[in-house]
């Protein structure tokens, strides 16, 4: 491996600096190293947070545990919104069929959201102007279309299912469904990429590491969401 031909032991001995820098703190040093030695910023960074004489466990868990309550209690108010439209809701069977599988779906698009700007975030790609990324533009059309084939073949399952069990499934039902999935799923991605950039940036602008923040907070955004749009929409479809 080399460093713009500087010898190792030169590296070492910098790097050694960067394990006894106070966390959390950004440091002119880890600048120096990286335009001097070429070395990336993310690898400083991982340096600097989780080197020898860090625990990395109890770090995440200390930068982690405020942020999981919060989450929880954000997914357990998803829940009171449902509750509003339980006798409704209990009574549409496709959407019984469909709310593990959505819940599932929209927390997978979460976490993919979040680990790939955590990653553009410390290889420098997010500017000031983020949203001419051309990456990120390709980020969000793919979770674009991944959303709507999930969107269209979880409704149809469930649809079928309904439609060949004792209770069947009017036509006019039918498209309700197929609306509500579709339009809740748009919906939530676009929630996703803001919740994403927006908590991303800022938590990254202070120096911490947005992957023991982003995919909590994304995923009961997603749970919360998901249920209230839900409930909003079956009130105005139903």
């Amino acid at each position: 491996m080399k460093y713009h031909n500087k010898p190792i032991k030169q590296i070492s001995k910098h790097l050694k600096k960067i394990l006894h820098l106070h966390r959390e703190k950004h440091h002119p040093e880890i600048h120096k190293i990286h335009k001097k030695y070429g070395i990336s910023k993310r690898t400083l960074f991982y340096v600097k947070e989780y080197g020898k004489k860090a625990n990395v466990s109890k770090t995440i868990i200390k930068e982690s545990i405020k942020i999981l309550l919060l989450a929880s209690l954000i997914s357990s108010l998803g829940g009171l919104a449902l509750e509003q439209v339980k006798t409704l809701f209990l009574s549409i069977l496709p959407l019984i069929i469909l709310l593990p599988t959505l819940n599932n779906m929209i927390g997978n698009y979460g976490t993919i959201i979040s680990s790939r700007f955590s990653t553009m975030l410390y290889e420098g790609e997010i500017k000031r102007k983020w949203w001419k990324n051309l990456k990120l533009k390709k980020l969000f059309l793919q979770i674009g279309v991944m959303t709507l084939i999930g969107a269209v073949l979880s409704s149809a399952v469930a649809i079928a299912i309904t439609y060949f069990s004792p209770a069947g499934i009017s036509f006019a039902t039918a498209w309700k469904v197929f609306l509500i999935v579709i339009i809740d799923m748009a919906v939530l991605t676009n929630i996703l990429f803001f919740v994403a950039i927006f908590a991303g940036i800022r938590i990254y602008k202070k120096k911490e590491d947005p992957n023991n923040f982003l995919i909590p907070i994304t995923t009961s955004v997603a749970d919360f969401a998901n249920m209230a749009v839900l409930a909003l929409l079956i009130i105005l479809l139903f």
